[in-house]
């Protein structure tokens, strides 16, 4: 019961926490801004594959259908956290920031024996930070400065239900409730005119009901392991959107939205497979379709948005009695179009990682290093950013009776 009570306190700290900017990218000013892959710190080490993955060693809520992996005595908890360093900048020059963030926090236990689990826990959907300025002049007469800050984001609690049809086939299912807001900033500043200054501010405050739909094939022969999967959500209106465009320095109001706005269809399916618990190779491809999405009303404002990662996890000898030989190494590489145009901010990244197991049976400590680049078109603002993610993915023995 002080576990359970533990873990209950823990998340609701986590969602206070995730509250807090998350990112220093300029161009989390489109959209909701920058997208989180809500994958565990194991597979973002691995490039970001997911849909295809199945284990008892990490909780997936990207694919719903994962969670009978975990046998059926088993609870599973997984916090973390992550430290970024951004570096962006075009021509006119450089500037460097650095976040720190609570990733997510998650867990999975059992309902029935190994054909039906259930997962909770608390993802950022998305984030935006930026603070940024531009000089100009009106014929060399009059300068002035346009400073654009944005803070906030997107969080979402899910409860996931996952069930085994056969020894080969899993259904799951995710429901989400997303919330949060988002405040833009954006000033214009004269200097040496009687012009006056003029500050606008736009803001977000949503909440929204989905579910995210997956499903496995998998199948074990001798010493290799082949699973398949594939995920869906259909297309969904926020069930509550404030949108707000107001003139502080007149407190006019110019703009306020409550509908025309809606959650994308979303689609994606994996591959991976696994030879004698000692290496996994994993495939993934997955479409956001925000251009068929409604944004202020219109489609097309914003695009479809296309992600590839491939991935790999080595163990030298998991039964091994050397430390050396139960580590676990990974390594992975993604690409990502935008789902916005601004910037052309296509991605495009590298991922590196070690799994230190401990002498608790089913504790491991993961660490991800992961590098990236947004702008892959010259002429345009750039981003290389450097990721450090740790997490804790903690496995119990609590669903058995103890022999008296």
């Amino acid at each position: 019961m002080k576990r359970i009570v533990l873990l209950v306190v823990m998340t609701v700290m986590a969602v206070g926490a995730m509250a807090q900017n998350a990112t220093s990218s300029p161009s989390s000013r489109f959209g909701y801004g920058e997208l989180n892959s809500n994958l565990p710190g194991a597979y973002r080490a691995m490039g970001g594959v997911g849909i295809g993955m199945r284990s008892n060693k990490a909780i997936n809520p990207a694919q719903p259908a994962s969670y009978t992996g975990v046998d059926s005595l088993t609870f599973m908890f997984d916090i973390a956290g992550s430290f970024l360093y951004t570096n962006y900048g075009d021509a006119n020059g450089q500037s460097n920031k650095v976040n720190g963030n609570l990733e997510y926090i998650t867990m999975q236990f059992p309902l029935w024996r190994r054909y039906v689990a259930m997962s909770l826990g608390v993802t950022p959907y998305s984030a935006v930070g930026y603070n940024f300025a531009l000089v100009d002049s009106i014929n060399s007469d009059y300068y002035y400065s346009k400073s654009y800050r944005g803070e906030g984001g997107f969080t979402q609690v899910y409860g996931g239900l996952s069930v085994n049809l056969f020894d080969w086939v899993a259904l799951g299912v995710n429901a989400y409730y997303m919330f949060g807001d988002i405040e833009q900033i954006r000033s214009l500043n004269f200097t040496g005119s009687a012009l006056d200054s003029v500050q606008q501010v736009e803001r977000f405050t949503a909440n929204s009901l989905r579910l995210r739909y997956g499903m496995q094939f998998f199948h074990t022969f001798g010493k290799h392991k082949l699973t398949l999967g594939g995920v869906f959500e259909n297309k969904q209106a926020f069930s509550r959107m404030n949108y707000e465009h107001l003139e502080t320095t007149t407190n006019d109001s110019l703009a306020s939205i409550t509908s025309g706005f809606e959650m994308p269809m979303i689609y994606g399916a994996g591959l991976s497979y696994g030879y004698d618990n000692r290496l996994v190779v994993g495939l993934d491809y997955m479409c956001q379709d925000w251009s068929n999405a409604l944004y202020f009303g219109e489609k097309g404002s914003l695009h479809k948005s296309h992600r590839v990662a491939v991935g790999a996890e080595y163990r030298n000898d998991p039964m091994s009695r050397k430390y050396l030989d139960a580590i676990y190494w990974r390594l992975g590489a993604h690409y990502t179009t935008a789902y916005t145009d601004r910037y052309n901010q296509a991605e495009i990244g590298v991922s590196m990682g070690i799994g230190f197991p401990l002498k608790t049976v089913g504790t491991v400590i993961n660490t991800t290093v992961e590098y990236g680049r947004r702008g892959l078109t010259a002429g345009v603002l750039n981003e290389n950013y450097l990721r450090l993610v740790i997490n804790a993915s903690i496995s119990e023995h609590w669903f058995f009776k103890r022999k008296l």
